[in-house]
């Protein structure tokens, strides 16, 4: 019998134990310190990533996995015939949903591989996964996971800020022009995500005001909706524990789960990230 194999690049956040109670099967990001190549999760762990990072003073660059990459674990994870569901870093800001394409493209005769573009990154395709394997022991089929997937990506808001703008800067990932204006204010800026690309949403001049600007403009965006939450962080716990307290106060929460940002996307923002990602669930009963 067919069954549903369900594929995450790890851009994406979610708690470990979700890997094994969802059947998640994770494909690594490259990670480059100068002429030496890492794969996250697994031979470079978070704590490894930000020691190199501070003592080589290397701000490390990201690649997407290669299709012979992607080939490799749909292999490892997928008897013929099966259905692969790859939840995927947004396109507008990585090449790995091209490289699933890609290998999507090369084992149609062997496997129905389901490239789907998150729109997004972090916690938001953790979020994913979860729906899509509730779903599926549920007995959905899946156009109506894919239709819930598309729902999910057009209500997932993220906003984050970060400590400083020096990992953005370099990586590129957020424009260079606002990154250096930011810098030379010496505020702490807001990004936040929008339509899969990261911008600049504000300047606030302390990380206190950046916090509770991150709670507030989630609290306009929601309204007294019903939201899957999280709160990430790269290496500042006690930033992500004040959100956590904030966001209980505020927000209509029917999940909330905490997970360290991903050492891809940390890469790109810096350590010292933190944020709030919520979207609208439907209510029960």
């Amino acid at each position: 019998m067919s069954k549903l194999k369900i594929v995450i690049d790890s851009a994406g956040d979610l708690p470990a134990d979700w890997l094994s109670e969802y059947d998640i099967h994770m494909i690594p990001i490259n990670i480059h310190f100068g002429e030496q190549t890492f794969l996250q999760g697994v031979n470079l762990s978070n704590a490894e990533f930000y020691r190199l990072a501070d003592e080589s003073g290397v701000i490390p660059k990201t690649s997407q996995p290669t299709p012979g990459q992607f080939i490799e674990i749909y292999h490892k994870v997928a008897d013929k015939g099966d259905t692969i569901l790859s939840i995927h870093l947004t396109s507008k800001l990585s090449g790995t949903f091209a490289s699933a394409e890609i290998a999507a493209r090369d084992l149609k005769d062997v496997y129905r591989v389901i490239p789907f573009d998150s729109g997004c990154g972090s916690a938001g395709m953790g979020y994913m996964v979860r729906e899509a394997r509730l779903m599926e022991r549920a007995g959905a089929k899946i156009d109506a996971i894919l239709a819930r997937l598309e729902e999910i990506r057009r209500g997932m808001q993220i906003i984050l800020t970060i400590k400083s703008f020096e990992y953005a800067r370099r990586s590129g990932r957020v424009k260079a022009l606002q990154a250096a204006l930011a810098s030379m204010l010496n505020v702490k800026p807001v990004i936040m995500l929008r339509e899969g690309v990261l911008e600049v949403g504000d300047r606030v001049r302390t990380r206190g005001k950046a916090l509770e600007y991150l709670v507030e403009e989630m609290k306009r965006r929601m309204g007294d909706r019903l939201v899957n939450v999280a709160v990430v962080h790269a290496e500042d716990l006690e930033a992500a524990n004040l959100l956590i307290e904030k966001v209980r106060r505020v927000l209509n929460i029917r999940q909330l789960i905490t997970t360290d940002l991903s050492i891809g996307i940390a890469a790109n923002l810096g350590p010292g990230t933190v944020g709030v990602v919520a979207y609208p669930v439907e209510e029960i009963g």
